[in-house]
């Protein structure tokens, strides 16, 4: 271990309460959509005591909707601002993007809490709330290692980019955002919550609507009719068999241990108006998984072809084809080689603090890192503290031992990658 890692490690082991507290206040503040100032705000201070030269700006919609991977039914960023700050290097080194959200799901039903959904409550070595694990306590991690760099007295010959985007939730807008003003690096680390493990690859995902026509009647004599809701089971079983059919092409072995490695899930059917009247139109909602190495007109197409197909079962989709919609929000894949420096290092730097070989897995969701290297050309890998199974559910903790350490691994490899100047 060099002397100038030493000081950093050191550093973070005596201020681990620096880092709990400033997550503890993150998850105090509801930053859910349409109300990240807030917790913005304390981003923004915190960049400004550590001497980040700091770029605010709200997203101007205008401007993103012209670009054809903008996928996002908000329209009125005021006052939700996005933040880069950027801790110059001397020049000469690689550079790294350090994105974390800020953006939290809503808290659901919260009589399935145990205490307020933005209590910060800390127990037994866990902080509750929600966006502890999804993403917040990530974010901590990255401003510790970056503040424990700072105080150290070490200086970089890259630059380091740390950014705190809006809108990751629903599409990524905030994140193509920072990418479009020009905000490249030659590579990136977003700490979404994996469990600790490292992944280079990135499902991407997409919403879909698919009508489906039926004959209303009466329901007396519903023989009369043709139901919309029967036509579209035979189109959701026909979705399982496409599911399956393209899970089954998928041999990498990092999705080894993934059930279903490219779900389609389907999350709403809305059909009838009447108990007594045979159902004229039937529509699904749901998200497809999109493959590393795949394409969304791609994955798209496939879909498309496959319910073009159900004339065959049923001559009545032959006059009567449903037709589908790609709507919301959507998620591209992303993809890194497993040899690439960035992850070399990123793991060097796992097995100096945790004294283990790390998990190298593919991402069983999307996130940001599909932006960023599809529009951005930069090198994504996905890693940080938190349990990838509570992230978006009641209860949401995370692990403050695992944070702390993540601070340490990411610390170690910003130092490693961008290099201290002599």
């Amino acid at each position: 271990m060099l002397e100038y890692e030493h000081l950093v490690r050191k550093w973070l082991k005596e201020n681990q309460t620096k880092g709990i507290k400033l997550l503890q206040l993150l998850v105090q503040e509801n930053s859910t959509r349409g109300k990240e100032s807030s917790a913005q705000a304390i981003m923004i201070e915190k960049c400004r005591q550590l001497g980040l030269q700091l770029d605010i700006w709200e997203i101007d919609h205008n401007e993103l909707v012209r670009h054809p991977l903008f996928f996002c039914d908000r329209k009125d960023f005021n006052g939700n601002p996005n933040v880069v700050a950027v801790l110059k290097g001397t020049g000469d080194g690689r550079s790294l993007i350090l994105n974390g959200h800020i953006d939290v799901v809503p808290v659901g039903d919260e009589q399935n809490w145990k205490r307020d959904p933005f209590s910060g409550h800390i127990e037994a070595g866990k902080l509750y709330g929600r966006g502890s694990t999804d993403m917040k306590g990530g974010t901590v991690a990255l401003l510790l290692a970056l503040e424990a760099i700072i105080q150290s007295g070490i200086h970089l010959k890259g630059d380091v980019l740390f950014q705190s985007v809006i809108e990751e939730e629903s599409g990524g807008a905030g994140t193509l955002a920072t990418v479009l003003k020009g905000y490249r690096a030659d590579g990136a680390i977003i700490p979404e919550p994996t469990n600790m493990k490292i992944f280079p690859k990135q499902q991407g995902s997409m919403w879909f609507r698919i009508h489906v026509k039926g004959k209303s009647a009466h329901g007396g004599t519903r023989y009369e009719g043709v139901s919309a809701i029967e036509k579209s089971m035979m189109v959701v079983q026909r979705l399982a068999e496409l599911e399956k059919e393209r899970n089954q092409r998928i041999t990498d072995p990092l999705y080894e241990k993934i059930p279903i490695p490219i779900p389609i899930n389907v999350g709403k059917l809305k059909s009838g108006n009447w108990p007594s009247s045979v159902p004229d139109e039937a529509v699904i909602e749901g998200r497809m998984g999109v493959a590393p190495d795949e394409t969304m007109e791609s994955a798209q197409k496939e879909m498309e072809n496959c319910l073009a197909q159900l004339s065959k079962y049923d001559s009545w989709f032959l006059e009567n084809p449903p037709f589908v919609e790609w709507f919301g929000a959507r998620w591209l894949p992303g993809n890194i080689e497993e040899d690439h420096p960035l992850q070399k290092i990123l793991s060097e730097s796992f097995r100096d603090v945790k004294k283990e070989d790390p998990i190298i897995e593919a991402s069983p969701w999307g996130t940001d890192g599909g932006i960023l290297s599809n529009v951005g050309n930069i090198p994504v890998v996905v890693f940080g503290p938190g349990i990838t199974e509570l992230a978006h559910d009641a209860n949401e903790h995370i692990v403050l031992e695992e944070m702390l350490q993540a601070s340490e691994i990411i610390a170690l490899t910003i130092m490693r990658w961008c290099e201290p100047a002599k």
